[in-house]
């Protein structure tokens, strides 16, 4: 009897996770949601829709966004965001974001233990220095530290950095 009903739990778990697996999941939030709803990038999604980048991190990519927080661009000299903000400095905006940004989703455990010089989508490349420190695993961009790692997107992955990169 025992045996029966294990059999039958077994099989009906099976059905059920099978199910469960074909069954239409909901779209996620993608990157630029992810952002929005945080309340720490307020100048970043401000920066992206003011340079019309907004649908294209909607769109499948995938990307990974080392996305500045607003501190981040709160360090930049006075007067700098709001400059770069401006419909005339939209070029040069533009290349400041996606240079924040790879093609591809690559998450933290891609690079520890490594140094790798990514092309990013501006076409520069950046440098990710995963060998950590004395007091355990870190990741950089360039002269950036990741504060927060793998934010699973829709369409990619977001990494929190404590300052803006700026491409050379």
């Amino acid at each position: 009897m025992n045996r029966r009903f294990a059999l039958k739990a077994t099989l009906a778990a099976t059905a059920l996770a099978a199910l469960t697996a074909c069954a239409h999941t909901p779209k996620g939030d993608d990157i630029v949601d992810i952002a929005a709803a945080n309340g720490n990038f307020n100048t970043l999604v401000a920066a992206v829709q003011a340079a019309g980048l907004e649908e294209t991190l909607r769109s499948p990519g995938p990307f990974t966004v080392f996305a500045p927080t607003d501190a981040a661009f709160a360090a930049l000299p006075a007067g700098t965001v709001e400059s770069l903000l401006l419909p005339e400095n939209k070029d040069q905006l533009v290349s400041i974001l996606t240079y924040h940004v790879l093609p591809g989703a690559v998450q933290s455990g891609d690079v520890l233990g490594a140094v790798t010089n990514v092309a990013t989508v501006q076409g520069q490349t950046v440098r990710v220095d995963g060998t950590g420190s004395k007091v355990g695993p870190s990741v950089k961009v360039n002269d950036a530290n990741v504060t927060a790692a793998d934010i699973i997107a829709s369409n990619g992955v977001i990494h929190v950095i404590d300052k803006v990169l700026l491409p050379k």
